[in-house]
């Protein structure tokens, strides 16, 4: 019997391709010298896609007639039409729960590295600033009671709750519905939930739902003391008007470790001194992008082999197994 055939758009983690290679027939279109030859020769055989910060749009989608699944590498795949998919019966799987702890680990560093200036005391230590001129100036931010919101409480917004209460935070939140069962404090709109803390950590998923939600109203009630956290998807944020907001002292700082057109990130945003910006490291270590990518393999085997994927997304429902 003939091996499946996947389409690999981008390159992945050699883990993933050492796990796809022995159950299927690799096709890796990043490694073609015409790209539109080389899909026009396998457009009828592909039956899968396996992916990462590749755009899977509708175009894209409708090349395949036999597509019968996209395994997305990483928990949002708002560059993967999933709503499309779900209209074609082709399921789409993202990388859930293995990466919620890291992500969350990595947000609260972020925030503490923020408020507390961390990043700018190491480089005042290494310009040689501490033996010259002395100790770095007293922060005017501080954890202590501070309230943070968090827009986006899912799996990994919940981690990173669990770890604001340790650090004495109280917590808010703001979503599309108020969850059973959470008892922390719920907020209609995101412009409610500004209001109420002075900590406002992203956590939401990117696409035109979320698009620029946070703006010049969100920032401007945010207010002075106020800090703004992303580790969900840059474009929830609108960029001009976080700069303007960092140049005004409308808010105190931001942490982002995601922004709107990666990798690019705007030259007035890195001149800024009050904010603190990490190149998309939330998920980054071996041990987590190793099970991400493991749930890449495992879904696709699942698939072809039971019929049923491990993790499909809310867009092409299947039960979970």
């Amino acid at each position: 019997m003939s091996k499946p055939d996947i389409l690999i758009p981008s390159p992945l983690r050699d883990m993933i391709i050492d796990g796809l290679e022995p159950h299927f027939t690799l096709h890796k279109l990043y490694e073609a010298e015409d790209a539109e030859a080389f899909l026009k020769e396998r457009e009828a055989i592909i039956r899968g896609i396996a992916v990462s910060f590749f755009h899977v749009d509708q175009p894209f989608i409708d090349r395949f007639p036999n597509l019968e699944i996209v395994s997305n590498f990483g928990v949002g795949y708002d560059k993967v039409d999933a709503r499309h998919c779900g209209t074609r019966g082709i399921i789409v799987t993202n990388t859930p729960d293995v990466l919620s702890e890291e992500v969350a680990d990595t947000a609260i560093g972020l925030m503490i590295m923020t408020i507390r200036e961390l990043s700018a005391a190491e480089r005042w230590l290494r310009d040689g600033n501490w033996e010259k001129k002395g100790a770095y100036r007293l922060t005017p931010g501080t954890l202590r009671g501070r309230t943070l919101g968090i827009f986006g409480l899912g799996r990994i917004g919940k981690a990173i709750a669990t770890r604001a209460e340790a650090f004495g935070m109280s917590v808010h939140y703001h979503g599309r519905t108020q969850q059973a069962g959470v008892d922390y404090t719920y907020h209609p709109s995101l412009v409610s939930l500004a209001e109420a803390v002075d900590t406002l950590m992203i956590v939401a998923p990117g696409g035109p739902e979320t698009q620029h939600m946070v703006g010049e109203r969100v920032l401007e009630v945010l207010g002075p003391d106020g800090v703004l956290i992303n580790i969900g998807r840059g474009s929830v944020v609108n960029e001009t008007a976080l700069i303007e907001a960092l140049k005004k002292g409308t808010i105190m700082a931001a942490g982002l470790d995601v922004f709107e057109h990666e990798p690019h990130v705007p030259q007035a945003l890195q001149d800024l001194p009050n904010a603190v910006l990490l190149p998309h490291v939330g998920s980054a270590s071996v041990a987590t992008r190793d099970a991400m990518g493991q749930l890449v393999v495992d879904n696709l085997k699942s698939w072809f082999s039971t019929g049923k994927p491990v993790t499909p997304v809310a867009e092409t429902p299947f039960p979970r197994t």
